[in-house]
């Protein structure tokens, strides 16, 4: 089989296009920076005619600098997403919530009353109902609690 000497830009972009389409039932994968890549390479390929090798050649440097750029647009879309309000995620927001212990813990285990809710708690320590704690991180559906600190 006999390889062309070089592929029309027209291929690159229709191969371009193609590729961003794969994308769509898969969003946030990297198949669109191989799409951007196949595009900057038609739009070489239309201002210079090249070789096959060179062709592929751009490519492959097109693919890794479209996913460096990538890199930095995932980045930069992670860090204003954590920057919003938690959606679904109740717990970050009882880090630090004070709760009031309903029963005796017993082997570090027990239950606390927070806001009109009562939870599974555990503690390093044992104890006392009625006992004021703070939550100091969620594990599951369990509340870890510390005793609360008296204020001076």
């Amino acid at each position: 089989m006999m390889w062309p000497a070089t592929v029309t830009p027209w291929a690159w972009a229709v191969a371009a296009v193609i590729i961003a389409f794969l994308e769509l039932p898969v969003p946030g994968s990297y198949l669109i920076w191989i799409a951007c890549a196949a595009g900057l390479t038609a739009l070489a390929g239309f201002v210079i005619g090249w070789s096959l090798s060179a062709q592929l050649t751009f490519f492959v440097v097109a693919c890794i600098g479209t996913f460096i750029a990538g890199y930095f647009v995932y980045r930069q879309l992670d860090q204003r997403g954590r920057e919003t309000e938690p959606v679904n995620r109740r717990d970050i927001n009882l880090v630090g919530a004070s709760a009031t212990a309903t029963e005796a813990f017993a082997n570090g285990q027990g239950r606390v009353r927070l806001g009109d809710s009562l939870w599974l708690a555990e503690c390093a320590e044992d104890l006392a109902a009625g006992t004021p704690v703070v939550v100091r991180a969620v594990k599951g559906t369990t509340l870890i609690v510390a005793r609360r600190a008296h204020a001076a």
